[in-house]
């Protein structure tokens, strides 16, 4: 039985079919590499060793797949440039720009997660060692660690 399409994914597929027909082959291939890599995680699932075994792909799964191509390319663009590659630097910054849409989409605003920063503070008190895990956990697939972080130790201070 197969699953319902996630609204990450319909996207993915809708633009696909836009990079075809505007013949943006850079695009495509960036697009054809997110979703191929939606797909291979939602397969790997289907293993009996993989420690998520039988669990069904979630919507957070798929923003956190984008996430961590993305981390990929932040990771190489350093690399590439010392290696004096900037044809390399130019691909994966192409890419790198390509898949943040995606996740940006997704992501909360600062004024939300300060919003749900503020609770966890009445809750819990002002202590960032109690706060900032309840905040990652809160906010996980949708907002960025770091910006997490900042927020967190601005309002605890």
């Amino acid at each position: 039985m197969a699953r319902e399409e996630f609204p990450i994914e319909k996207q993915l597929r809708k633009d696909i079919v836009d990079a075809q027909k505007a013949r943006d082959q850079s695009r495509l291939d960036t697009l054809r590499m997110a979703l191929g890599a939606i797909h291979n995680l939602e397969v790997a699932r289907t293993d009996r060793k993989n420690p998520e075994y039988g669990q069904p792909l979630t919507e957070a799964d798929t923003t956190k797949v984008l996430e961590q191509e993305i981390k990929k390319r932040n990771q190489a663009i350093p690399l590439y440039k010392q290696g004096g590659r900037n044809d390399l630097v130019d691909k994966e910054q192409r890419e790198l720009d390509i898949l943040q849409v995606y996740v940006q989409a997704g992501q909360m605003s600062d004024d939300t997660i300060r919003a749900i920063v503020a609770q966890l503070i009445a809750d819990n008190g002002k202590d960032f060692r109690k706060v900032m895990p309840l905040a990652s956990k809160e906010t996980k697939g949708r907002a960025d660690g770091k910006r997490v972080n900042t927020i967190v130790r601005e309002m605890t201070q």
